[in-house]
């Protein structure tokens, strides 16, 4: 299966050239439901996992410690935008505490990393150990198998500075008007100034920045972090105090309502298809990871979104 982004609906580097500095590239992971196997990238499937390497458990001081769940992981020969792993490292491996009992809250995520040279596994443990519940489903992952894409993106608008920044948020509050005018006019299902507002079909869809022009949905590798949430957070790195950069999102949906031009070709139906994984984080929303590039040994930073 192939599967591909739409084009964009306009030329963004042609509207604010200055973008062209921020381009970037992300590889779109799309899982889709499948049967992978330990040599495969994937979702949900069997690590490559020396038989003679002690599997990872949870160390954190609450009553439900045991085996950590596997997520995921990917082979750089795979995956053109993952970056680089220590010593040589082609491999990364993702797992999780399937409980939300972590960190000074109590309720954060425990998130380990695995690099390995994935040639010297020669012996690959089997059965895998498995928690014997898990806390919430969402951190369960349908087995998949990826169709890795390339992808153009650019930064989350609210990382922008400057006069580019001030530019690109001028025209999107200047779509956000004209869309809310077309509303009007049309007499969709909304209270306008001169208290009109029934009936009416859909409004015409207009380009967002933020929501089509810029970072991309769903599970990917590289590119650019959303920010949603928090607004753009630090991402120093701990250990040498330099930029990290984007290693990995772990994404809820593949797509939403707000960024449906990002809907990949061919068109997946059914009331799921938007959630091929399972997975939620971050009450569904995303768990962005980040590495230093300039030591990819250094410890890694997590944002949930």
């Amino acid at each position: 299966m192939t599967l591909t982004t739409p084009p964009r609906p306009l030329d963004v580097e042609a509207l604010f050239p200055g973008l062209a500095a921020h381009r970037a590239t992300a590889t779109r992971l799309h899982p889709r439901a499948g049967r992978p196997t330990a040599r495969d990238s994937h979702v949900g499937g069997p690590l490559l996992w020396p038989a003679d390497e002690p599997w990872p458990v949870c160390d954190e001081p609450h009553r439900h410690g045991g085996p950590l769940l596997a997520v995921a992981q990917l082979y750089a020969r795979d995956v053109p935008d993952l970056a680089a792993g220590p010593d040589g490292c082609d491999l990364l491996q993702v797992l999780w505490c399937p409980f939300d009992l972590h960190g000074p809250t109590g309720h954060g995520m425990h998130v380990r990393l695995r690099w390995r040279p994935s040639a010297e596994v020669r012996e690959v443990l089997a059965p895998q150990p498995a928690p014997a519940r898990v806390g919430f489903d969402g951190y369960l992952p349908n087995p998949c198998v990826l169709h890795p894409e390339q992808v153009t993106e650019y930064p989350y608008i609210e990382s922008l500075t400057g006069e580019l920044g001030e530019r690109v948020e001028e025209w999107e509050d200047a779509q956000e008007e004209a869309a809310y005018e077309a509303e009007c006019e049309q007499g969709y299902e909304v209270e306008c100034e001169d208290g009109h507002g029934a009936g009416g079909g859909p409004p015409p869809a207009l380009p967002s920045y933020q929501c089509d022009l810029s970072v991309a949905p769903g599970w990917k590798a590289g590119g650019h972090a959303a920010w949603n949430v928090t607004g753009p957070g630090s991402t120093d790195c701990p250990g040498c105090g330099r930029g990290m950069r984007l290693l990995l999102t772990v994404d809820s949906y593949e797509w939403r309502s707000d960024t449906e031009s990002w809907r990949p070709l061919p068109t997946a139906a059914g009331a799921d298809a938007d959630r091929p994984t399972g997975v939620a984080v971050a009450n569904f929303g995303k768990l962005n990871i980040f590495a230093c590039p300039h030591d990819p040994a250094h410890p890694h930073r997590f944002s949930l979104q």
